[in-house]
């Protein structure tokens, strides 16, 4: 606080008055946004429960039309990112919610295989460049210094809107199922689509791009904040090289990446698939259960996700550190993935689902304050979005291999054990990254950041 007082000329009430009225005026609207982007990939899975029937899917075709998502994102992230940058963040996310929403309500009339695999590649395009937009909006508005807490609650949205969508995807799947002469999945990708393109309406009139345009914002409030923002830029050390093949090329920007890649692969496992795992696990113990039932169960595990993950980056915050909460909720993750299928009982396995849940949950958020250690603010859009972009190539690999590992060995248990092996080299190659970091610190490289 003293030291932001000497710098940045403005008391530390007046830092945190300023600092609370973003947190009042964004995140609420941004929360809501990832949400609705995360309820999108919950719906999915939970529609599987009766679409995949309705529409002949095997787990493979399930899972393959869940990964195409990710073959339009990945191709348009980037391009996506540079061009918020020179439109704006409120016309360009207003945009993508726009879109994506359409395309969601559009997924409800495919009918078979390749319109789903339509469906799903176009929903990719739509969505591009939205999370990693965020991310690089929140470098406009606040420090390094309260970032971690930022993007935690930005990111929060994610299980909070598994533990709530959840249920309500299979309310709304079981008990609206024949109206308006509809399946349940369709009036469900109907109402989450027309919800999406309705709020895009409210970011397109509501979200400022910069703290210039904050009419909330005093103009001392407003000249304080751009200050911070700057002062933090100037102390960022310069990249020796700012092309975008450079970055390409750059080892550590490559490592943080294959990181990503390994904590979404987890993620996106249990995002897709978890209500299908939830209902073998609990048909092998002899129970069948209704797909009402399966939405609440399936909900534990998010629910428990968000017990943690806020004040884990609040302890992050705290204390500096990044890398430890990382390698730590990533272990803690692998390990519960790897031992949940290899359970016995079924409670005990969706306690383990829990674990593997939050260790993902306090890893993701504190894993974006990661990347500014190796980018100048010239590289951070396309930077961000290219871990980003190929980080998310696990949310192709994994639900395709774990659909085709399912119908292969008729359970999960092959693709759960996958996927936790992915968590755990990502862990491994944040340690080793952070080694080496550490060396080039004491070399007079760059400098630690946590």
């Amino acid at each position: 606080m003293s030291a932001t007082k000497r710098r940045g000329g403005a008391s530390p009430e007046h830092m945190h008055l300023a600092y609370r009225k973003i947190f009042r005026r964004i995140v609420p609207l941004i929360m809501l946004m990832y949400l609705l982007a995360w309820m999108d990939r919950v719906s999915v899975g939970v529609a599987a429960l009766t679409m995949n029937e309705d529409l002949g899917l095997s787990a493979t075709a399930f899972g393959l039309g869940a990964a195409l998502f990710f073959v339009g994102y990945f191709l348009f992230e980037i391009p996506s990112n540079i061009i918020m940058e020179k439109v704006g963040a409120r016309i360009w996310l207003a945009r993508i919610m726009v879109t994506w929403g359409l395309v969601t309500a559009a997924t409800a009339f495919v009918v078979g295989e390749t319109s789903f695999y339509v469906a799903r590649i176009l929903l990719g395009v739509a969505e591009a460049g939205f999370f990693p937009g965020v991310l690089l909006y929140l470098t406009h508005w606040v420090p390094r210094a309260v970032r971690g807490r930022i993007t935690a609650l930005f990111i929060m949205a994610a299980p909070i809107a598994s533990a709530t969508g959840t249920p309500l995807a299979s309310l709304v799947l079981a008990r609206m199922d024949g109206a308006f002469g509809l399946h349940g999945w369709q009036i469900l990708f109907l109402l989450l689509g027309l919800l999406t393109v309705l709020v895009g309406f409210v970011v397109f009139r509501l979200l400022p791009s910069q703290p210039g345009e904050a009419a909330w914002l005093s103009e001392s409030e407003r000249t304080f904040v751009e200050a911070e923002i700057e002062r933090e830029r100037a102390e960022t050390p310069a990249a020796p090289r700012t092309s975008m093949l450079s970055v390409l090329k750059s080892p550590q920007i490559l490592v943080l990446a294959l990181i990503f890649f390994g904590l979404n692969a987890g993620s996106y496992l249990l995002n897709f698939f978890l209500p299908q795992v939830v209902r073998s696990l609990e048909s092998s113990a002899g129970n069948e259960l209704s797909t009402v039932r399966v939405g609440f169960l399936t909900a534990i595990p998010w629910a428990s996700a968000v017990a943690v993950m806020y004040f884990a980056a609040r302890h992050s915050d705290r204390t500096g550190d990044r890398v430890w909460h990382v390698f730590t909720g990533a272990v803690l993750s692998g390990a519960a993935l790897l031992a949940a299928p290899l359970m016995g009982n079924a409670s005990a396995a969706i306690a383990l689902l829990s674990v593997a849940a939050a260790g993902l949950y306090i890893a993701m958020p504190l894993f974006w304050q990661l990347p500014q250690r190796f980018l100048s603010m010239t590289t951070m859009a396309s930077g961000i979005a290219l871990i980003n972009s190929v980080g998310n190539l696990s949310g192709f690999v994994g639900p395709y291999a774990t659909g085709a590992l399912h119908d292969a060995t008729g359970s999960f248990t092959g693709g759960m054990v996958l996927v936790s092996v992915v968590v755990f080299v990502a862990a491994i190659a944040l340690v080793v990254l952070n080694r080496r970091a550490d060396r080039r610190a004491s070399g007079g490289g760059l400098p630690r950041h946590g």
